[in-house]
């Protein structure tokens, strides 16, 4: 395929039409129309421009077959990514799980010694998913270099569509498991000692909590596979993440203390995710600050 054919090939699929790839060039569209019959080139500032807006490499769009390209690339990323994205999902649950797993074993069944080897295995394994995880990723981007996100537009709406509910369920779940907390605490049963009621609340607070995090984990990651993150994300907004990200991780670190050292379990949950996710919106007010102009 030629220059011209490549590009319409690519200002096709990404369902734009010659006068919004003018816009965004900042050039006519007599000159997006002569690129595309191949009456004229771009200088080379523009065809790295255009690399970086329709993810493409320059060898490929200048003498390749980016039709053949994208179809390989698409399915080699999106592999990659869903990979990924399962990978450092499970490496979230398993550390939560092992929270869970502590409180259950340490609290419920008096083994608290027990509790904590199962902890610090579950720990392990996570911390090993997360390096090897890591580690293949970084890899993987270094031995295809130029490779991104290789959507239709169509698919990218569709995704963005879908993403509101795939943040809201695990924040419903959240906060459904910390109201279910209330009707549970005024209940014993009868064959639990008040101790034993109090680790199987926590447990399936925690479980909620397990679940609603890896949810979130996913749901972020696949939204980076699609690019947003890149297009669409300002520097402030990527730190916001940041922020929820380190909080949520303190505040499980500051539970996972209180439990285990003042046998807080059942109480400290609500007050500690309560006020860390008050910090964390805070901090989210002050750092959004940096995209007001």
């Amino acid at each position: 395929m030629t220059f011209g054919e490549n590009l319409q090939f690519l200002r096709k699929r990404s369902s734009m039409t010659q006068e919004q790839l003018a816009e965004k060039m900042e050039v006519s569209r007599q000159s997006v129309s002569k690129w595309e019959s191949n009456a004229a080139y771009p200088e080379t500032e523009a065809i790295l421009r255009l690399c970086g807006l329709f993810h493409c490499d320059m060898d490929t769009l200048l003498r390749g077959d980016v039709s053949r390209r994208f179809g390989e690339d698409a399915a080699l990323w999106d592999k990659h990514m869903d990979g990924f994205a399962a990978a450092i999902s499970a490496g979230v649950a398993l550390v939560l799980l092992g929270v869970t797993v502590l409180l259950f074993i340490g609290e419920f069944l008096g083994r608290e010694m027990a509790g904590g080897v199962a902890f610090f295995l579950f720990l392990i394994a996570a911390v090993t998913i997360f390096i090897v995880s890591g580690m293949s990723h970084d890899t993987f981007l270094r031995q295809h270099p130029g490779i991104g996100p290789c959507y239709t537009t169509e698919e990218m709406n569709r995704f963005e569509r879908r993403f509101p509910a795939l943040i809201a369920a695990p924040v419903a779940l959240l906060l459904l498991g910390l109201t279910a907390m209330i009707p549970m605490d005024t209940y014993v049963p009868a064959h639990l000692a008040r101790d034993q009621w109090e680790a199987v609340c926590g447990t399936v607070f925690l479980l909620c909590i397990t679940i609603s995090a890896t949810a979130l984990v996913w749901a972020g990651i696949q939204h980076s596979k699609y690019g947003f993150p890149e297009e669409k994300m300002t520097p402030a907004q990527r730190r916001v993440g940041r922020v929820w990200a380190v909080g949520m991780v303190a505040a499980t670190a500051l539970y996972v203390g209180l439990g285990y050292g003042l046998n807080l379990w059942k109480q400290a949950a609500p007050i500690v995710y309560t006020v860390a996710a008050l910090l964390c919106v805070a901090l989210t007010i002050l750092v959004k600050k940096d995209d007001e102009p």
